[in-house]
């Protein structure tokens, strides 16, 4: 397990991995002013949050010991109490956490994982890192500049694909139902006017008939799309991700285990779940970065973004923010132990953990749904 370091540019650092370099490897190719190991830690250089230990970052998120180990559980939607509680099938209060800990001392990881992916909780046991996953491989880099990018995803990791492609001169177009707007709408608002400046917004209701249909008109005329849905979520909007990869269109789909796996899971829960995991000075696991499952997934979503059709096709890219975590992982080395020395986080020998740097926002985010009647305009559907 490897612990986030700093070098002495001040850059946060992971093991090398296709990861790790994915960002770096589009700026080089690119000319993006971007250093992909700094936008790792973007997001607290905005909150002016750091690290916790054993609690996340955003603090939605904590390590508690089970029967034979440890777990990360996440409670970070404003449902995830009531759902907490049936996770133990207890009532809970408005603090979780003490009746949370209490129930897992007496259960095992598996049985946490097994009962919190039928219930739709974020959690899972910490696990030793196995072999690196495969990531899907992506096809020759192409220029995007001018391609049309349709965002369906939310919070961190797919906003922050359609951000870097956005910067290489792609038209991004984030698309939001009414019922499900983009969360991070309610968090930090520079980071959100950072990841969403430049960016068209459009709502529409797939409920609504002629909504729907300019939904599938939309997906016809978008060279990538970018989404963070599972697959039944896309059948009941009428969107067909492996035909529209079929006709062409580059298809980028981010989910915490897989597009076969229903399990859920945020950048923090799932980075610990997969191994992603430093200890402090008492052996107790210790988050890694901030959700740094997200960041990590979106560099490597972007990666695949622009890669180049081949035969006419597109591609349908099946991306596991697990998966990503893994491909960063060197199995078989001890976990990097961290602890405050100092009023400091040091890890990796003494090595003090750097602040993150923000870079600056140029811009403004627009308001949900502000180009809708551009958009359906340009379609020429009404």
């Amino acid at each position: 397990m490897v612990a986030l370091t700093g070098d002495p540019a001040g850059a946060p650092l992971i093991p090398p991995g296709r990861a790790a370099t994915a960002a770096r490897e589009v700026a080089d190719r690119c000319g993006l002013p971007v250093d992909g190991r700094r936008l790792l830690a973007e997001r607290a250089a905005f909150t002016g949050r750091g690290r916790r230990g054993a609690v996340s970052v955003g603090g939605g998120c904590r390590m508690l010991p089970t029967g034979d180990g440890w777990a990360a559980v996440s409670c970070a939607r404003p449902d995830d109490p009531a759902l907490l509680g049936a996770l133990i099938e207890a009532e809970v209060s408005d603090d979780p956490w003490p009746a949370v800990a209490e129930w897992l001392r007496g259960r095992s990881g598996e049985e946490l994982t097994e009962r919190a992916a039928l219930l739709g909780v974020a959690a899972g046991a910490v696990r030793e890192p196995g072999a690196p996953a495969d990531l899907p491989t992506p096809g020759r880099a192409r220029a995007v500049s001018g391609l049309r990018v349709l965002d369906f995803s939310a919070l961190w990791a797919g906003p922050l694909c359609a951000h870097l492609l956005g910067l290489l001169g792609a038209d991004v177009v984030k698309v939001e139902t009414p019922s499900r707007p983009d969360g991070a709408r309610g968090g930090d608002a520079e980071f959100y006017r950072l990841l969403h400046a430049g960016n068209r917004s459009v709502v529409l209701d797939p409920d609504e008939p002629g909504q729907r249909r300019a939904l599938a008109r939309l997906v016809e005329t978008a060279d990538i799309v970018v989404e963070a849905s599972r697959p039944r979520a896309l059948e009941r909007f009428g969107l067909d991700a492996a035909a529209a990869a079929e006709a062409g269109t580059i298809w980028v789909s981010v989910t915490a285990y897989g597009r076969g796996d229903d399990r859920v899971g945020f950048g923090d829960d799932v980075a610990a779940a997969s191994g992603l995991v430093a200890v402090d000075e008492r052996g107790v696991p210790c988050f890694v970065g901030d959700a740094i499952a997200d960041p990590l997934t979106g560099i490597v979503a972007a990666e695949l973004a622009l890669s180049e059709p081949e035969g006419g096709r597109g591609a349908l890219y099946d991306l596991a923010m697990s998966d990503v975590v893994s491909s960063t992982m060197d199995t078989g080395l001890p976990a990097a132990r961290t602890c405050r020395s100092g009023g400091r986080w040091v890890t990796g020998g003494g090595v003090p953990v750097v602040a993150p740097r923000r870079r600056a926002v140029d811009g403004s985010a627009a308001a949900s749904g502000a180009h809708t009647a551009e958009v359906l305009r340009e379609l020429a559907v009404s």
